[in-house]
């Protein structure tokens, strides 16, 4: 999953970023609103978290601009003013959550979970199962016929989008995408190093593989 942090405060944006990443999202971070504006326009995300008081574009002002345009990008904001009126406003302009600063970050990753869920209508499972295998969403800790896999934060992600993509060829352009969080050249071999270090964890004990390579297209993850 993808999300976009527009947060001026670089001690905040720091910490947000770092808790959605170890979550397993791809972040993208804008320290103003315009900025901010033209990320939201131009690329597809699960939610967006925005703070109130930025330069450039007030994030109030982003919002406004966000609906204006369809974008129904589903927004959390961020902010000190605690009261029932800004928070009011807040929603009133587009908003679908309001949290206060100071807030803890396990709330806003549950808040953000929860917004998706209700935004997709879907039921966001704690595991995901692909034949052997099986990731724990929560605990970021998967396993392959009950034997844990070492695996790094990015290779995580990779995991799981392959996962959650089982069967359906993916490109090497969507793997850049959805795991990282800023632009790669697609001739780049990045996404090489890190599926063959994935692979190399999730097949290398196993005479059945499931990780696949499809010439000219991408990989795919399938059930043995």
């Amino acid at each position: 999953m993808r999300i976009l942090v527009v947060e001026d405060d670089n001690k905040i944006g720091s910490f947000v970023i770092t808790a959605f990443q170890q979550a397993g999202f791809a972040v993208d971070h804008a320290e103003d609103g315009a900025s901010g504006l033209e990320l939201a326009l131009t690329g597809p995300y699960d939610a967006a978290v925005i703070d109130i008081m930025l330069p450039r574009l007030d994030g109030l002002s982003l919002i406004e601009a966000l609906r204006r345009g369809k974008v129904a990008t589903p927004v959390i904001i961020l902010s000190a003013k605690r009261s029932v009126d800004d928070r009011v406003k807040g929603l009133q302009t587009g908003g679908d959550d309001y949290l206060t600063k100071p807030f803890a970050l396990t709330e806003l990753l549950a808040r953000v979970h929860a917004l998706i869920r209700r935004t997709t209508g879907a039921t966001e499972p704690s595991r995901l199962i692909v034949g052997e295998l099986v990731l724990d969403l929560l605990a970021r800790e998967a396993k392959r016929c009950d034997q844990r896999l070492d695996l790094q934060p990015r290779e995580l992600s990779l995991l799981e989008y392959l996962m959650r993509n089982a069967g359906r060829p993916i490109s090497k352009t969507m793997i850049l995408e959805h795991v990282w969080d800023y632009s790669f050249e697609p001739q780049t071999n990045v996404v090489d190093v890190l599926v063959c270090r994935l692979r190399n964890k999730v097949d290398r004990d196993f005479s059945a593989k499931m990780i696949h390579t499809i010439r000219g297209v991408g990989y795919v993850l399938r059930s043995p």
